[in-house]
């Protein structure tokens, strides 16, 4: 039996409850994790993770990534104890800056998201180690509260808060304050480079070493025993992101004049119809690029350049709806 790290990544392209299927084959095929999304205004990642956790036994459910401006600290840190009630010991906390135009069409204002990020970090960990906490900061203010447990475990929880960094300066960020780094998708193995150096700076700072720093890493993964299949696939996925979230557009290297081609064709929330229209915009070199998509054997040969180039542990996005055959291709026993 090998023993290699891997984890599976679910939003919202399935029924939910054939996510909790997913997980437990996930558990059965020797997968370490398996992580919910929560990005855009569809489903949260709290709902999904405690099915999950309910119905497997020793998987571990992570959020990647919750945001840290919607939910209060107080409550942000009673779910983590909540869900590590449903499931000890196997939680993650994976953080996020988010992205506009989103959180501003919410009515959130991300200034200095650096240290927000950095507060909420503080203060969560302070809270599941159940201390009682103080603390005047520029976004959070909380004053003598602990986490009030009376009948449960009242012993600091091992949950840990990772990061989900795409910019320079979160990157740094994240080395210095947490216990890992959700490395992002969408990107070329080659971007993790200057990822590892950012994650050093920051770790530096804080006094620790990389081989004791976890990163893994979203991986956009489309099988299939048909290549040029898995491609398609891949570009209906693609397509929205780079119209939709600019960070991830960037972080890909995506030249302006296909992001605009892109945009003016695809509505926001998009329709089947605009995808199947735009998706032919993106490149295939792109794709291969910035994706793990063909056949099983192609997939695992890219997966294994992002584990080469500092990515711990892939975490991988099944797109074309083949689940089944994404999570045989890569099972542990």
């Amino acid at each position: 039996m090998t023993n290699e790290r891997v984890a599976l990544y679910l939003q919202d392209s399935h029924d939910l409850r054939d996510g909790l299927e997913y997980a437990k084959y996930a558990e059965e095929k020797g997968f370490e994790a398996v992580w919910q999304a929560e990005s855009r205004l569809v489903r949260d990642a709290i709902v999904p993770m405690a099915g999950y956790a309910a119905v497997t036994n020793k998987i571990k459910v992570g959020s990647g990534v919750i945001n840290n401006w919607t939910r209060n600290i107080g409550l942000l840190a009673a779910t983590f104890l909540t869900l590590d009630d449903l499931a000890p010991n196997r939680v993650i906390c994976g953080l996020g800056a988010w992205w506009d135009p989103l959180a501003a069409n919410v009515g959130i204002d991300r200034k200095k998201p650096l240290t927000a990020m950095k507060e909420t970090v503080i203060v969560m960990r302070k809270l599941l180690n159940l201390e009682r906490v103080t603390y005047d900061g520029e976004f959070i203010h909380v004053k003598d509260i602990e986490l009030d447990v009376v009948y449960g475990r009242r012993e600091p929880r091992n949950v840990p808060i990772m990061i989900g960094a795409t910019g320079d300066k979160m990157m740094e960020l994240t080395g210095e304050v947490a216990d890992g780094a959700v490395l992002n998708y969408c990107v070329a193995p080659e971007y993790n480079d200057n990822a590892m150096e950012l994650l050093h700076t920051g770790l530096k700072k804080s006094g620790r070493k990389m081989e004791d720093f976890d990163r893994p890493q979203l991986i956009v993964c489309s099988v299939d025993e048909d290549h040029n299949k898995a491609i398609d696939y891949s570009k209906m996925l693609l397509c929205q992101y780079i119209a939709q979230q600019p960070h991830i557009a960037k972080a890909s290297n995506v030249s302006n004049e296909v992001v605009q081609k892109i945009q003016s064709i695809l509505g926001w929330p998009a329709s089947k119809e605009q995808v199947m229209k735009a998706k032919d915009l993106v490149p295939d070199e792109l794709v291969l690029k910035i994706t793990a998509s063909g056949t099983p054997t192609e997939a695992k040969a890219k997966v294994e350049e992002y584990k080469k180039r500092g990515c711990t542990c892939p975490i991988l996005y099944p797109v074309g709806g083949n689940f089944k055959l994404l999570i045989d291709t890569f099972a542990q026993n």
